[in-house]
């Protein structure tokens, strides 16, 4: 049973003293270097409910982090965690490699379902229980298909840190003294609603970006091989929350539909009533030929899947695989988690929520103007912080500023509030909080990330 202050006796190991710091330092002489969160939320955790997250120094956090968006009902809902139960005691193996259980035909039947035209077109592909090994079936499978190489990705685009997943994903850290990328991944600029890559703006500037896809596919003197498939997110999350205009992201759909090219959807972040939609392409009314699924899809255990349009199901038996593409427990808890967001219609919830959050964000950018723009859908929600006091640019942006944004993320901890960072430099502070947050909850997000600002020493005007 757990307690307040974790001990790990039971695993024969020396008794901890039960402070986070002691934990930390044991975390950094097992663990390899590339571990990331432990350095920005320096905490031990000891037990989590709903939104909120308690230490083993009983200090208590409201988390809008959600596992990158994998809790959508948040930490240990009791109907997730009876589902989890109801298999232990059934019987059911929990490995099953892609052999059929009845388990898995339900969840089958009911996340097909929540697919455009309740899935008809649609056929499920179970990979490995990542998003990253999803996209790697989704871009194969898609060269298979066409006969072609190229695939086509935007800047700001994040689709993974396997070897071909990093090729198409925009961010450039990570891809140094990395040699031998997937080759033929041709990036295109991704609309931005305070930062226009063309440095245009407005309504102007999401026109030209649908021009200059459309041309760069129809000209040919491009210098580009038409390519095998499209990836992109709707709404791209780590790159900094931004949603794509439903206009641009119909013409995408309308082009690579005349020109034989597969459209993948990356909905791993962005998936299950996150942007207050079933999926965040639905604000544009498309269907994808291939729908990348992950995260929630599991309700809160590994899983990653595809949903196909049919005529594009081109695999043989076995040619992509993945030993721990039958994990029962994940598809228990995510038939219940699927079920509890389409019954209790979260999406329109979070929709609404999502306005009003926003709305009182702008308000406090009134008052506080290191917050440079607002943005997103539903609960996936970018704020943007820049550098006030120095000169705007000739669209009225000021310069962001990623220090600034570190250092809020260090005093959100310190009030209690857990935020990742996203976006070029890191200067976007991200909301993916529990899709089952209450108003109230939001309130004192609120109030805390005011604390913030004002421990950082910024001032209202």
């Amino acid at each position: 049973m757990m307690t307040d202050k974790v001990r790990i006796d039971s695993l024969g190991a020396n008794s901890l003293n039960g402070n986070n710091e002691t934990y930390l330092a044991r975390q950094a002489e097992f663990e390899s270097n590339v571990r990331s969160y432990p350095r920005k939320l320096p905490l031990a955790i000891a037990k989590a409910n709903g939104v909120w997250i308690t230490d083993v120094e009983n200090n208590q956090y409201l988390d809008c982090l959600a596992g990158a968006g994998t809790l959508a009902l948040g930490h240990n809902h009791p109907d997730v965690l009876q589902s989890i139960q109801n298999v232990i005691t059934s019987g059911l193996p929990l490995h099953t490699l892609d052999l059929t259980t009845p388990l898995k035909d339900q969840f089958s039947e009911y996340l097909l379902s929540l697919l455009p035209q309740q899935g008809k077109e649609y056929c499920l592909q179970f990979t490995g229980p990542s998003g990253a090994d999803a996209v790697e079936a989704a871009m194969k499978l898609a060269k298979k298909v066409t006969g072609r190489t190229g695939i086509i990705s935007f800047s700001g685009g994040y689709h993974g840190m396997t070897h071909a997943t990093l090729a198409v994903t925009g961010n450039l850290s990570p891809k140094e003294a990395v040699n031998g990328m997937m080759p033929e991944v041709q990036f295109m600029p991704y609309p931005h609603q305070y930062r226009c890559p063309l440095g245009i703006g407005g309504d102007a500037g999401v026109k030209a970006l649908t021009y200059y896809f459309e041309n760069l596919i129809n000209d040919v003197e491009s210098g580009v091989r038409k390519p095998a498939a499209v990836i992109l997110e709707a709404v791209q999350g780590e790159g900094g929350v931004n949603p794509a205009p439903a206009e641009w992201l119909q013409r995408i759909r309308k082009v690579t539909q005349e020109h034989g090219i597969l459209l993948i959807l990356d909905e791993v972040q962005a998936g299950f009533c996150r942007t207050g939609k079933q999926f965040a392409f639905e604000h544009a009314g498309i269907e994808p030929d291939i729908i990348v699924m992950s995260k929630a899809v599991g309700g809160g255990l590994p899983l990653a899947v595809l949903g196909i349009k049919k005529q594009f199901d081109a695999w043989a038996p076995g040619h992509h695989t993945g030993t721990f593409r039958g994990n029962q427990l994940a598809m228990a808890t995510g038939l219940t988690t699927l079920k509890i967001l389409k019954d209790n219609k979260i999406a329109d919830k979070v929709a609404a929520q999502g306005e009003w959050l926003k709305s009182k964000l702008a308000d406090m950018h009134k008052r506080y103007p290191v917050i440079g723009h607002v943005r997103g859908l539903g609960l996936m929600i970018g704020i943007e912080i820049v550098k006030p006091n120095e000169a705007q640019d000739h669209m009225g942006c000021y310069p962001a500023d990623g220090e600034l944004s570190a250092l809020l993320q260090k005093k959100c901890f310190e009030a209690g509030l857990i935020l990742e960072r996203g976006g070029r430099n890191g200067c976007v502070l991200r909301l993916l909080p529990s899709l089952l947050i209450t108003n109230d909850e939001l309130g004192i997000f609120l109030d805390k990330f005011e604390q913030a600002l004002l421990a950082a020493g910024i001032k209202p005007v």
